[in-house]
């Protein structure tokens, strides 16, 4: 079905990468979801307010704010489309994690709008009345979001929307809401047992959790994630597989939306090659990663000393340290400007953000151990921190 709609509806479907193909998908998920939750407040509300029952009110009202976030991701997808401007630079795809937000809010509020309702139906039962056409359009209810869920699932794989994520899940949450309201709703017939309010109050609190959970899934990316694993592999076997790259370090990538990404990276190179022909491959792979990655990369060239065997040597015997200080410490811009009365060592190590040592108790240790080396050594360390990666690939 989402195949169908897709090629009904969005020109170039397949082309994913282009963002105003983006933008039809988020606007197809949006309508979609506007119709049928609309569609599905209007019976809710009918039959709950026919048979008195809050469960499937307060049901309804969640049916309505889904309706409310599906014309924020409408309008978030219109307008994450816009291309960079003087005030904008790095383009608007932001404002696709902002719409999520609003939507996790938006469902954070309503359900302690209905916890509250609820609470109010437990302290102050009212007689409910069973009908099979209120089992029946649960029941239909039921069937439609398990439809919208892996509708918005598919959608946002297939476009790597972090918003449509948030509204897949939320489409789960209203399966298992629903669910409980009609197990509620047989119990109570059956057992003579008034759960309205309990099961209203069930709705309430899934709904809550669900709120906080989506509220912090989705300030993530505004606040900035970790590159996964696979994108930094790629990018690093991209670079690596020039002869004239040593190494690479202190990558850093920048995600300001799904189609938006920006990234910096330190190469080493042969200090004795021609640095205009190293400019040029430096170059030639900006261009590629662009091409075929759509990540606007920069380069920044260190030139390294490798025929200097002293120096070789020296950055053998701390690497060596390192490894037994913590297996986690990398080491890299090494070099040594060598002098008749001292000598100056200069590099830097990258460490994890929650280290065991404080960078300046490190800058300390290993100072301290190159002096006792050589007391004519003067050294210059910078500590660099590195994050762990994601395994998430949207």
């Amino acid at each position: 079905m989402t195949n169908l709609l897709a090629r009904l509806f969005i020109k170039d479907y397949k082309n994913t990468d282009n963002y105003k193909v983006r933008e039809q998908y988020g606007k197809l998920a949006g309508i979609t979801g506007i119709i049928t939750n609309l569609l599905l407040f209007v019976m809710k509300i009918t039959v709950g307010a026919i048979f008195n029952s809050i469960a499937i009110i307060a049901d309804s009202i969640n049916n309505l704010s889904d309706s409310a976030s599906s014309i924020v991701t409408v309008v978030g997808f219109k307008l994450s489309g816009k291309p960079a401007d003087e005030k904008h630079p790095y383009g608007h795809a932001r404002i696709e994690y902002i719409a999520g937000m609003i939507v996790s809010f938006i469902i954070l509020v309503l359900g302690l709008q209905l916890g509250k309702s609820s609470f109010d139906k437990i302290l102050s039962p009212e007689e409910t009345v069973f009908s099979y056409v209120t089992v029946g359009i649960l029941v239909a209810s039921i069937l439609i979001k398990v439809w919208q869920c892996l509708f918005y699932r598919r959608i946002a794989k297939t476009i790597a929307s972090s918003t449509l994520k948030a509204t897949s899940a939320d489409s789960f949450n209203d399966v298992i809401a629903t669910t409980v309201v009609l197990i509620g709703a047989i119990i109570s017939q059956f057992a003579g047992f008034n759960l309205d309010g309990y099961m209203g109050m069930a709705v309430a609190l899934f709904i809550i959790v669900s709120g906080v959970r989506l509220v912090i899934e989705t300030a993530n990316p505004l606040l900035g994630l970790p590159p996964t694993k696979k994108l930094v592999k790629e990018l690093e076997q991209r670079i690596t597989s020039r002869e004239e790259i040593l190494g690479v370090h202190d990558l850093k990538v920048h995600n300001y939306g799904a189609s938006s990404c920006f990234a910096t990276v330190h190469c080493e190179v042969a200090s004795d090659q021609d640095m205009i022909s190293i400019h040029e491959v430096i170059d030639e792979i900006e261009r590629e990663v662009f091409k075929e990655m759509n990540i606007n990369l920069v380069i920044h060239m260190d030139p390294v000393v490798i025929n200097d065997e002293r120096a070789n040597e020296l950055r053998q015997t701390i690497q060596e340290f390192l490894g037994r200080l913590s297996e986690e410490i990398q080491i890299h811009d090494f070099r040594v400007v060598w002098g008749e009365e001292s000598s100056h060592v200069i590099f830097d190590i990258a460490v994890p953000f929650e280290f065991e040592y404080t960078d300046e108790q490190l800058e300390s240790i290993i100072s301290d151990k190159i002096k006792e080396l050589d007391d004519s050594y003067s050294v210059t360390l910078v500590v660099d921190h590195e994050g762990k990666f994601t395994d998430d690939e949207t």
